[in-house]
């Protein structure tokens, strides 16, 4: 398996920019012809906090993938929420939705097909993938969003008190706008799946942990998707808001998409094919 480094400059974000990828162009049977067909692939979005390699470290993705013969694409979100901010030219939702799928289609053998092409995140990658799913459904056949902060729908959480800093109301609002604002806003999930009515739409896979904070918010979310007539999968899970539960929703998801099935070939644990 292929483990890429790679920094690229980005139009939508002007500055040099860094992805993980895992590119199985290397599996291989021995007696068998190496594939020549593109690779579908999932775009993983990585929670607060977080950067390009959190997928890496904290799950299995990468052995995962190369058994089902999946590309997988990783950026730095930064804090956020992957969404654009014009004002600092921090156009994250265009970076996603359109730059990325596009420079990485000339970097890689990738397949063009919306139905090969996959978004998903976890927390506030989560709600990223939904956001830039759902906004650009002419890129992405599926979103897979594992314990979703679906902030826009807990405006009423925010305080300047808190602790935490992105849970404070400024914060929030300097990411999302006013926050009496978002309903029928591009930040609103349900507008967006509002919009959708009558055009083709991305599957979506949502899960949560039973003991995770934002389970009422997911619950609340997978309801209201599926009442506006998309195609919602929803699990949930014994698991809190950790990597223990994204690792084993990561593999559901891979069994969720429409993937070959998994194949064997060589690699440094596997040499007696």
């Amino acid at each position: 398996m292929a483990l890429l480094q790679v920094n690229f400059v980005s139009q939508t974000l002007m500055r040099t920019v860094p992805l993980q990828v895992v590119l199985p162009v290397d599996k291989f049977t021995p007696g068998q012809p190496p594939r020549t067909r593109p690779y579908p692939t999932l775009y993983l979005l990585h929670g607060i906090f977080g950067n390009d390699t959190d997928w890496v470290s904290g799950t299995r993705i990468q052995r995962w993938a190369e058994a089902r013969d999946l590309a997988v694409v990783m950026p730095s979100g930064d804090n956020s929420f992957y969404l654009d901010q014009p004002v600092t030219h921090n156009l994250y939702g265009q970076f996603i939705g359109r730059e990325l799928v596009e420079i990485t289609r000339r970097m890689f053998p990738l397949s063009h097909r919306r139905e090969d092409t996959f978004l998903g995140g976890l927390s506030m990658g989560g709600y990223g993938a939904l956001r830039n799913g759902l906004r650009y459904a002419d890129t992405f056949g599926a979103i897979a969003a594992l314990s979703s902060a679906d902030v826009p729908a807990a405006a009423a959480i925010y305080t300047e008190d808190n602790p935490l800093f992105f849970r404070r109301r400024s914060y929030v609002e300097a990411l999302f706008g006013p926050m009496d604002r978002l309903e029928g806003s591009d930040r609103d999930l349900r507008h967006l799946a509002d919009e959708l009515a009558g055009k083709p739409a991305p599957r979506i896979y949502l899960a949560c942990g039973l003991q995770d904070t934002l389970l009422p918010l997911n619950r609340a979310l997978a309801r209201d998707l599926t009442d506006r007539g998309l195609d919602v999968t929803y699990r949930e899970a014994p698991g809190d808001h950790e990597w223990d539960f994204w690792d084993s929703q990561i593999r559901c998801v891979l069994d969720w998409l429409p993937l070959d099935d998994a194949t064997d070939g060589v690699n440094s644990g596997n040499v007696g094919l």
